[in-house]
């Protein structure tokens, strides 16, 4: 025992140990909160916001979770030696401000300090969702961030099909979905939503069966009303992310209007007979649909895909695309499509990415959001080659 003291005084002689007083001072500043504890420690409570990583996994995972390695630390346990032990351990491997909470989360608790018992996953759901567990760019928060997160998909056809279907294996925890169609069978080709039982059902209906059957999580919203200017502000307020699989251009501009209005980024996504592209409209971020598409095409020049075909695998690739960029956006993970068009041909197997850039004298985006008006644009012509997805 005597031994291990002495080892526990050499550690404390070379880090920076910290009071609980002067841990709640940094936590105010900015600095972030480390939790090491084991996982049915950190089940019986927190303090809020702190990361958590077991000690016995910190050198695995923490350079994937903090990526900056002067961000400010102060790491606590639950009585103070494994926290000093990983601040040890956390100096060696390069961060350079790091502190080790004496006391640990006991004393924290015993002074009356802010805590709470974090959302944790059930067995069912560390189960279900293990693959993601072990992304440290996911992890346990990640996919709690996935259960609280709100998608609105615009269509229960070929886009929104394969999209509605990898968000719900996903766990994003509520999903909505607006469509007025009923399921029929020439929608089979590529509606991989529905099937042969089904038609002459209400699209969404349809939909919601088939999303609670992959995932009990998913709370399923159905609209099956046309999406208007009377509804529109309505139905996506509140939403994360919208999907768009809307294939007319009238739709397409009323969304884009709305979504400035209310700063919710759309996942756009587009198909015509063997090509498809996909692009991220982030309100204020990167260019709106009206910088990509100022004026719609002449009708002569847009035949819809019911007029032209498509092959029927081409949504799924498409719509695969438009799930992940929904995920990241979620996250906050990677390099999302924002400001960059990415570009399939099936007939080629290659993808091409072009970039987009904000138009300064957009009529949408390039004003205040408060003089956007809502209307409808049922003047505009029908949809154009690789600007129209398959309903």
């Amino acid at each position: 025992m005597s031994g291990f003291r002495d080892l526990l005084g050499s550690v404390k002689g070379q880090i920076r140990e910290v009071s609980t007083a002067e841990s709640e001072e940094l936590f105010d500043r900015g600095w972030l909160a480390l939790d090491v504890r084991e996982a049915d420690e950190f089940e019986q409570g927190a303090i809020p916001g702190a990361v958590f990583i077991p000690r016995g996994n910190l050198e695995l995972q923490i350079e994937a979770r903090v990526l900056d390695k002067s961000t400010p630390i102060v790491i606590y346990c639950a009585g103070g030696v494994r926290s000093a032990l990983a601040a040890l351990s956390l100096q060696m491997i390069g961060y350079q401000n790091v502190a080790s909470m004496a006391g640990g989360f006991n004393r924290w608790k015993d002074e009356g300090r802010l805590w709470a018992k974090p959302t944790v996953l059930t067995p069912d759901q560390r189960n279900r969702y293990h693959r993601h567990l072990l992304l440290p760019e996911v992890g346990d928060a990640g996919q709690k961030k996935l259960l609280d997160s709100k998608v609105l998909l615009l269509g229960a056809g070929g886009l929104g099909s394969p999209a509605a279907l990898y968000l719900a294996a996903a766990g994003v925890g509520t999903i909505g979905i607006i469509d007025m169609d009923v399921v029929d069978a020439s929608n089979l080709q590529r509606q991989i939503l529905h099937n042969m039982e089904r038609i002459g059902e209400r699209k969404v209906d349809s939909a919601k069966k088939t999303i609670t059957s992959i995932n009990p999580d998913v709370n399923v919203v159905t609209y099956d009303v046309r999406l208007g200017a009377n509804n529109i502000l309505e139905i996506i307020d509140g939403y994360d992310v919208i999907v768009d699989g809307t294939d007319n251009f009238p739709t397409r501009y009323l969304v884009n209007d709305a979504s400035l209005i209310k700063r919710i980024p759309v996942v756009h996504g587009s198909i015509f007979r063997f090509e498809g592209q996909a692009t991220v409209f982030h309100p204020y971020v990167g260019p709106c649909y009206r910088c990509f598409v100022p004026e719609p095409p002449p009708a002569e020049l847009a035949p819809s895909c019911a007029e032209a075909g498509v092959l029927g695998v081409l949504p799924g690739i498409i719509g695969s695309i438009q799930a992940m960029e929904a995920i990241k956006l979620i996250l906050g993970l990677g390099d999302p499509l924002v400001g960059r068009i990415l570009a399939y041909d099936a007939m080629e197997e290659n993808f091409r990415t072009y970039r987009i850039r904000r138009d300064p004298a957009c009529p949408a985006c390039a004003i205040d959001p408060s003089r956007i008006v809502i209307a409808e644009y049922d003047d505009l012509c029908m949809p154009h080659p690789l600007e129209a997805p398959v309903g």
